[in-house]
């Protein structure tokens, strides 16, 4: 398995809990974004930086990902795309994405995305808090249990 990073909006407090766990299972990751974008030193992470574009950083990914890898991103087209080569995806507050999900969320996405082109407000997400890291931590940890082996 391989850990992908979509470093492009990650949160900073993520960072040490992903760092942690790259070092304590000894995972090769890639943080791919179109800026620099850094969770730490560790002789696993690769950085990658991309063109600027909106989706350059999620086009490589979906290039080098492969089955079973983990990708975090809340980018929810992407993980689409991540989902149908049959790697994983889990997002920055802990929920893993699934075949069985991943199109409901992309729905929802997509009819939030008419609204606001419509002119509605809908205010987004609410703001990522240390509530929302503690998820993500049980989740990738779960996640790590189960699917990981060294």
């Amino acid at each position: 398995m391989t850990l992908f990073i979509d470093g492009d909006t990650f949160p900073n407090l993520l960072k040490p809990i992903v760092l942690k766990t790259i070092e304590r299972l000894h995972i090769t990751t890639y943080l791919i974004a179109n800026k620099r974008v850094s969770i730490g030193n560790s002789k696993h992470i690769n950085y990658l930086i991309v063109e600027a574009g909106a989706d350059e950083a999620d086009h490589k990914i979906v290039e080098m990902v492969e089955e079973a890898d983990l990708v975090i991103t809340a980018d929810i087209p992407l993980t689409d795309r991540i989902i149908s080569k049959n790697a994983h995806a889990i997002d920055h507050r802990g929920e893993l994405y699934s075949t069985e999900n991943i199109k409901q969320y992309l729905t929802m996405r997509n009819f939030m995305q008419e609204m606001r082109d419509a002119g509605e407000v809908t205010g987004g997400p609410k703001a990522f808090g240390q509530k929302d890291a503690q998820n993500f931590a049980n989740a990738l940890n779960a996640f790590m249990q189960k699917y990981y082996k060294n």
